[in-house]
């Protein structure tokens, strides 16, 4: 649909340029995203690198301390904070794909195909997620991308449902008549007015999965159900809260919790503002 764009330029961009929320989230999300990608740049040092003493406080050489290891604390800190990060990215764009794939076929050829996706979609929502991806953690040591594959499995049927939904109403209207009239294969109403038509409910499906795989990831590496070698902001927190009754909690234990938090804080918000624009009865009288 040609003017999918344009319009959404031009109706939808002024109203969240007005939302304290997104405005908030934006700029939570820019600094995060400089620090995710500059992170290999910023760190003064190899976050593997152990030769430093152990437990030495914040210093002009260690702005953040040395942790029990002897590594550098903020460097292991923008490397936890670009894994958590690519972790909640990665499976919150293959639970989109999944769920949009999935919901608009379900929507568009209906009967069967209609029938098992929604009952599959039923059976893995009843299925507590964190319960198997702590199992299969645990007993086959799975990769982090791996685990990403796994949770997307896991999370497109919520998006796939909303999608569908959604679908059906579009498909009812008259253009998409009209253009079936005049010829139009599946695959050309899908893709140049389904997909363009529905595109806020992949803002609103992307945001959701991707905090969830971020809180997730970070609750799996405090666990200790990653590698240890590999840096993670719930890593650091599980370590950090070995040594609580040291002065570390400030230079140690509080980096990581404030940017596990400023991160789920940034997707929370642009997913609220949103949900707020796009749907009408979230929105204020």
């Amino acid at each position: 649909m040609k003017s999918s764009i344009p319009s959404f330029r031009h109706s939808i961009i002024p109203l969240l340029s007005r939302d304290p929320w997104f405005l908030a989230g934006t700029i939570l999300a820019i600094v995060l995203a400089i620090a995710v990608l500059a992170g290999p740049f910023l760190a003064p040092y190899d976050p593997h690198d152990m030769s430093f003493p152990a437990l030495s406080p914040s210093s002009p050489a260690h702005w953040l301390g040395v942790n029990d290891g002897g590594m550098d604390i903020l460097s292991e800190l923008l490397y936890g904070l670009r894994n958590t990060v690519g972790f909640g990215l990665l499976a919150g764009i293959l639970a989109l794909v999944l769920g949009v794939g999935l919901g608009l076929g379900a929507a568009w050829f209906g009967g069967l195909v209609d029938h098992v996706t929604m009952r599959t979609a039923d059976i893995l929502l009843a299925i507590p997620a964190v319960m198997i991806l702590i199992l299969m953690a645990a007993f086959f040591r799975l990769s982090p991308v791996t685990l990403a594959l796994l949770l997307a499995f896991m999370y497109w049927p919520t998006t796939a449902k909303s999608i569908r939904a959604q679908a059906l109403v579009v498909t009812s209207r008259l253009h998409i008549h009209a253009a079936r009239q005049m010829g139009g294969s599946g695959a050309y109403i899908i893709g140049h007015h389904l997909l363009p038509e529905l595109f806020p409910l992949y803002l609103i499906g992307f945001a959701a999965k991707a905090r969830m795989a971020m809180f997730m990831e970070a609750s799996l590496s405090f666990l200790g159900l990653f590698d240890p070698s590999r840096k993670s902001l719930g890593m650091m927190i599980s370590y950090a809260l070995k040594y609580y009754y040291l002065d570390v909690w400030w230079n140690w234990l509080l980096p990581p919790i404030l940017c596990l938090t400023l991160l789920i804080m940034a997707v929370t918000f642009l997913a609220v503002s949103l949900e707020r624009v796009f749907d009408p009865r979230l929105k204020e009288a």
